[in-house]
C-alpha cells in the first residue's frame, strides 16, 4: 500500500506542476493581451485546484503510513533540527498544504470576480504564490533537506 501511494504521489506531483504551470500562462497570456475569461481558462482554472487537492489527500495518505513520518513521530532527539525526518513531519506537509489553500484561494477567488482581467490576474498571483511554496517543499533530487527521485515507481 505505502509503495503505491508513493508511486501515485510521486505521479501527481507532476500533474499538479504541469497543470499550474499551464494555468500561469492561460493567466499571464490573458492579462498581458486583456483576452476573455474562456469556458477553456475556466477549465484549466478547475482543473488544477482538483489535481494539486487530491495530491494533498494522497499526500496526506501517505503521511499515515509514512515509515518516515513514523520515525520521526517517535524520535525525540532534537539535536538534528534539519533532517529528513523534520522536513516530511513538519516542512514538507505544511507547506504543501498552504499550497493547495492558495490555489483554492485563488480559484475560489478568480471564479467570482466580474471581470476577465480581474479573473486572470487574481489566479495568475494566487497561482504563482502557490507554485513558488511548491517549489520550495518538494524533496528535489538535489535538495539538501531531503532527497527524492524524479520520479517513483511502483
Amino acid at each position: 500500500m505505502h509503495q503505491t501511494l508513493l508511486g501515485l504521489h510521486s505521479i501527481t506531483r507532476w500533474l499538479v506542476l504541469l497543470s499550474l504551470l499551464y494555468s500561469i500562462y492561460i493567466a499571464a497570456r490573458g492579462r498581458l493581451q486583456h483576452l476573455q475569461f474562456t469556458a477553456h481558462a475556466n477549465f484549466i482554472r478547475h482543473t488544477t485546484a482538483t489535481v494539486s487537492q487530491v495530491q494533498l489527500l494522497l499526500g496526506l495518505s501517505l503521511y499515515m503510513i509514512s515509515p518516515v513520518v513514523k520515525y520521526a513521530m517517535a524520535e525525540s532527539d532534537t539535536s538534528h533540527l534539519v533532517s529528513e525526518h523534520v522536513f516530511f513531519k513538519y516542512i514538507h506537509i505544511w507547506l504543501m498544504a498552504t499550497s493547495v489553500v492558495l490555489i483554492t484561494l485563488g480559484s475560489a477567488k478568480a471564479k467570482r470576480m466580474e471581470t476577465d482581467t480581474q479573473k486572470f490576474s487574481t489566479m495568475l498571483f494566487w497561482f504563482c504564490l502557490a507554485l513558488l511554496v511548491i517549489l520550495i517543499a518538494i524533496p528535489w533530487p538535489f535538495s539538501p533537506l531531503a532527497s527524492r527521485p524524479f520520479l517513483r515507481s511502483f
